[in-house]
């Protein structure tokens, strides 16, 4: 967990079924998602390469900052710009998420 001035952000590994879809199309589908809970935001999860269809994903020149994160890499799909994000090189109080790719539309699929 990190805090700073009231500011918190959590990153733990989830069970929950999840997956990613657009158009029709699974992107993503993982087990083993990592769920960040951060102060003012939804909660994402963050799912493994191995549980991400990259092949269906295009490198985006998009890249952001967060203070809290560190700087993230975006990917595309055609008539979907930038719809997934990663963190290669996170700030150490949320290492975990390294490399996982974070989806804006993920739903938690019932078992």
């Amino acid at each position: 967990m990190t805090s700073l001035t009231g500011h918190t952000i959590t990153v733990e590994p989830s069970t929950a079924h999840v997956r990613a879809v657009h158009d029709g199309q699974v992107l993503a589908e993982s087990r083993r998602p990592l769920v960040l809970r951060e102060t003012g935001c939804p909660d994402r999860y963050y799912l493994p390469p191995e549980d991400v269809r990259t092949e269906l994903l295009s490198p985006s020149d998009t890249r952001t900052h967060c203070p809290f994160k560190g700087d993230a890499s975006y990917w595309s799909r055609p008539g979907a710009a930038d719809l997934v994000w990663a963190y290669p090189e996170p700030k150490e109080e949320v290492a975990a998420i390294r490399d996982h790719f974070c989806f804006y539309a993920t739903d938690v699929v019932p078992d």
